[in-house]
């Protein structure tokens, strides 16, 4: 019995060993077996997000979503320290958060500079934790950049926009690094689609939105 168990072991690392053997070789073969001719890769698909408070996000979703290239759009809060904090929270002005927002994007449609031009002249870059009538740092205006390359296009669009003399004060919008993003709750989702009669919506948010679709027309979605 114990002749038979050493022969079956034999076989067994036997057939083990051919199967490793052929295995390693299909990989090889694999690895190094060119394209044919006629083969067509797709590129990657590519996509970006850009993290932007510059008060309120009911507003400032209406106005990215309508953009091309803009695939979603997320509500939610920034810059701050408070684990998920909720809206309630936010809003007391002491949580150190913003209201925020997540942007993805095709940068093939729509370039970070385009964004920034966006948010530097529909909202105001220049009141400190101030927008319109909203105000407490919650309101303020902040640039999250997530690589050295939003950083730096931040800075070129600031020199561009003050150059420009667009507003009457210098822009008071701070560029910080991206640390965390959570998510609004649920109903703050597509809240002006949604609610376009209640009256934030209505004398607030409408006439913000009528302004920005005049001035960044060849931008917007069909």
């Amino acid at each position: 019995m114990k002749n038979i168990g050493q022969s079956r072991r034999a076989v067994l690392f036997g057939v083990m060993a051919t199967l490793l053997s052929l295995s390693i070789a299909g990989a090889s073969n694999a690895a190094t077996k060119p394209q044919k001719t006629g083969d067509k890769m797709k590129p990657p698909v590519v996509r970006e997000t850009a993290t932007f408070a510059a008060g309120c996000f009911w507003s400032m979703e209406a106005i990215f979503k309508q953009l091309k290239g803009i695939e979603k759009v997320e509500p939610g809060y920034s810059g701050g320290k408070l684990v998920k904090p909720s809206y309630d929270q936010v809003e007391t002005g002491n949580t150190g958060h913003a209201e925020a927002l997540n942007i993805t994007y095709d940068p093939k449609t729509i370039s970070y500079k385009d964004l920034l031009e966006v948010l530097l002249t529909v909202r105001n870059p220049t009141t400190l934790d101030k927008q319109g009538n909203d105000e407490g740092s919650q309101y303020r205006s902040v640039i999250f950049y997530r690589n050295d390359e939003q950083r730096k296009a931040t800075e070129e669009m600031f020199k561009k926009i003050n150059d420009s003399k667009i507003w009457k004060s210098a822009i008071v919008t701070t560029i910080q690094p991206y640390r965390m993003f959570y998510r609004a709750e649920d109903y703050h989702f597509d809240y002006y689609r949604l609610h376009p009669n209640q009256s934030y919506c209505k004398f607030v948010i409408a006439p913000e939105i009528e302004e920005f679709r005049k001035k960044f027309k060849s931008k917007l979605k069909k």
